[in-house]
């Protein structure tokens, strides 16, 4: 094609300053209908179809190209996971075909045989959905691409308009497929098991069968999560330390042969392996809160639950709602004189957030005076509301945590640029240690939520049978829940990212003038800012859901066990070893999966070098680089290697659980499998949320450090400064867009895991 050949030769011009010309059609006696149409056409919308005609030629060049590569990949991942998920189902049949029942399914009449299938059905059903919400972030995001790149040279403001509806379209659908996901299941299993009617199962104990949507839901998210992020990180990786480094030619630089590897992974790490992660937290927060809350109206004896189990659907579907007001208000302009950006990015897009949080906390507070009032505690609802505005707060305070840490304009960041200009040890001694730091005020802000929300709960003046308050772990999912009220906008300022960073590969590789590249790259580095705050709110939101799920596990023993299960003492021995499993387990994933991006990433340095010196053409545009090879390389290589970790994460809560399991009925301790079980999420739990906090602003601090001397400071591009922020961007770019994000999906996984997996332990 020929726009494939013009990019390749490095004489690819912008296209609206080529002349067009029309037949010489004097010689006719009449005016043809065509002429007569275009003269009626307004000037303005004339334009704007030429931009459209002239969009899809650029299009089909190198947007084409990553769109393929792309879809490619997807394709092949989705089959391997596809797989794995059969093979998972039929374990899951095999496990609840011969468990044990619960006294609530004994009444029901809900045989072994059903409860299994309806398991698999679940599990099954949100795996599926969890891969459409990945496969519409990526969709999306290789489609606007190319038009926030046509758009960066009218307008800045524009292009981030274009980059934040297509991001929020994306937002949308994953949220909403969350929400109509669990509404379909829920209203199927009503009405095929006929809940409520008499013999039947209560409409309190339904949420339980909905465990298994979550659980396929977290399965695919941490493989999609996995390899995405060693897709896009081994690719980058590649690409930065021989381009950059050893070749001295500029990010997304046509001439590197890594340059379309890089600008797939963005698509497939970012955006489509974000769009399952973000749907399988909502997921899992939705049923837990469900979970709690039936358990909640039923101990207290209220005699319509349905508000409080349908809670948080009422929640999400605002979202949806409030979510998009905040994306619509942030406008765009089509005024050809603005080159630079007439506002800070991040500024338009917090005022967006903030738009959203209002609307949010007023949603909220009429969902909750709607649905959880109660004649038996009639100011119930308003400590619910308080604990829905704890959560919401808290998101924003993560957001705004996040920010300071990973954004170039505050302190730590232009602290660890400024390390770079004494060598590159010493950049990764101030960003190791800046990552550390930033673990701190982030604890502290889940332990005050947590608190304050179950304290909230607890007294909210509901009460069970013996008089006791039953309202804190309530009020902590509904916390939950505020957290997760901005979802669809928080989403969408991920995907923001990563279709700025493909639009200015894109401005690179078509030879661009500077002016839209400066606009790019300002995009792009509020796009690493909104990728590390999103990162962050998920490991807010994880680390509050994960307890739900820990709570609803211990209930879900004690219904098998049939005798109370409400605390783990870690002074016993084998439950303090599964602690320190649960421990090791993080630590030795992480490892897995650092490794694994590091190998291949050595593959695509190889290749790069090897172009280099036997195509020496390339470095003057004379010879065309082998893009395919390296996208070849990248995507066989990062499906091989997230099988091991993912596997790690799946097999070892069973497998520890059953060897205690046995260990505990050849002692006398029936519950011993169980507890260690417990310890085992308890200890991961605690761990990966560290491990992730500081692993996600690290990253992001070490990208903006670089991006920050790339502006100019510090002696700017090719200084020795940047080498060793290159060096910097390079170790950190694994921790922020592999190990990181996997970590917050597999906490939340195991959660989900030890839960549909209770029966083995017991």
């Amino acid at each position: 094609m020929m726009m494939g050949d013009d990019v390749e030769n490095g004489n690819l011009g912008p296209y609206l300053d080529r002349p067009r010309t029309f037949p010489n059609m004097r010689s006719k006696p009449y005016t043809p209908l065509i002429f007569r149409i275009l003269r009626g056409i307004n000037v303005r919308v004339l334009v704007i179809l030429l931009f459209l005609g002239f969009g899809y030629v650029f299009y089909i060049g190198i947007s084409e190209a990553i769109r393929d590569g792309a879809e490619g990949f997807f394709k092949t991942q989705y089959g391997t996971i596809s797989k794995m998920a059969v093979l998972l189902a039929l374990v899951i049949l095999s496990i609840y075909l011969f468990r044990n029942t619960t006294p609530q399914q004994e009444s029901s009449g809900l045989g072994r045989a059903t409860s299994a299938c309806i398991t698999v059905a679940a599990f099954l059903l949100g795996a599926l959905c969890s891969g459409v919400a990945g496969y519409v972030g990526m969709w999306v995001s290789v489609r606007a691409n190319v038009r926030v790149s046509s758009a960066a040279r009218r307008s800045a403001r524009e292009a981030l308009q274009i980059a934040v509806r297509a991001g929020g379209f994306s937002a949308l659908v994953v949220v909403g497929m969350a929400v109509i996901g669990i509404a379909i299941l829920y209203a199927t299993f009503y009405v095929w098991l006929g809940v409520d009617s008499p013999g039947s199962m209560k409409v309190t104990d339904l949420p339980l069968l909905l465990v298994g949507y979550g659980f396929g839901a977290s399965f695919v998210a941490l493989f999609a999560q996995l390899g995405g992020g060693i897709y896009t990180k081994a690719a980058d990786v590649g690409a930065d330390l021989v381009g950059k480094v050893e070749q001295g030619i500029p990010e997304d630089d046509p001439r590197n042969p890594a340059v379309i590897a890089d600008l797939v992974g963005d698509n497939v790490g970012d955006c489509a392996a974000r769009g399952a992660d973000l749907f399988e937290s909502i997921a899992a927060e939705i049923i837990s809160a469900m979970i709690l809350g039936g358990t909640m109206a039923q101990h207290c004896k209220i005699e319509d639950p349905s508000g409080f189990i349908l809670f948080p659907l009422v929640v999400h579907s605002f979202d949806l709602v409030v979510s998009s007001i905040g994306i619509l208000s942030i406008r765009g302009t089509r005024d050809s004189n603005v080159k630079v950006p007439l506002e800070d990015p991040m500024t338009i897009l917090q005022k967006g957030y903030s738009v959203t949080i209002i609307l949010a906390v007023l949603t909220f507070f009429g969902s909750t005076r709607w649905l959880l009032y109660t004649e038996q505690a009639p100011s119930a609802w308003l400590n619910f509301s308080l604990c829905g505005l704890v959560g919401i707060i808290t998101a924003y305070v993560f957001v705004w945590i996040t920010k300071y840490y990973t954004d170039y304009k505050h302190e730590p960041v232009r602290t660890l640029a400024l390390s770079s200009s004494t060598g590159h040890g010493t950049n990764i001694i101030a960003g190791v240690s800046l990552g550390l730091e930033s673990t701190a005020i982030p604890v502290l802000v889940i332990s005050v939520s947590i608190i304050s929300a179950f304290w909230l709960g607890h007294t909210s003046g509901l009460v069970d049978e013996t008089g006791s308050p039953t309202g804190g772990l309530f009020g902590t999912a509904v916390a939950t829940m505020g957290m997760l009220s901005t979802a669809a906008y928080i989403l969408t300022m991920d995907m923001f990212g990563p279709i700025a960073d493909n639009a200015g590969g894109i401005v690179e590789m078509s030879q661009q003038p500077e002016s839209v590249r400066e606009i790019t790259d300002v995009l792009d580095a509020v796009g690493n800012t909104t990728k590390a705050t999103t990162k962050g709110f998920a490991i807010g939101s994880a680390a509050l859901a994960s307890f739900l799920l820990f709570s609803a596990y211990m209930d879900e023993v004690s219904s098998f066990a049939r005798e109370p299960f409400k605390q783990v003492d870690i002074a016993i021995p084998e439950v303090f070893i599964g602690g320190l499993l649960g421990s090791m387990l993080i630590f030795l994933f992480s490892a897995w999966a650092c490794a694994a991006v590091g190998r291949t990433a050595q593959e695509v340095v190889k290749e790069v070098r090897r172009q280099f010196i036997e195509r020496p053409g390339i470095m003057d545009y004379k010879e065309k680089p082998d893009y395919g090879r390296c996208v070849a390389i990248v995507a066989s290589s990062s499906l091989r290697e997230m099988i091991k970790p993912g596997a790690l994460a799946i097999v070892s809560p069973i497998v520890v659980g059953f060897l205690f399991r046995v260990l505990g009925h050849y002692t006398g301790h029936p519950l011993l499998g169980a507890k260690v079980v417990a310890a085992l999420l308890m200890f991961a739990t605690v761990s990966g949320i560290l491990m992730a906090l500081f692993l996600n602003t690290a990253g992001g601090a070490w990208d903006n450090a670089k991006k920050f001397i790339e502006t100019g400071a510090l002696g700017g591009k090719g200084s020795e400064s940047h080498k060793a922020a290159i060096t910097g961007d390079t170790v950190g770019d694994p921790f922020k867009d592999t190990v990181g994000p996997s970590l917050h999906v597999l906490i939340k996984m195991l959660a989900t895991i030890t839960l549909v997996m209770a029966p083995v332990f017991l």
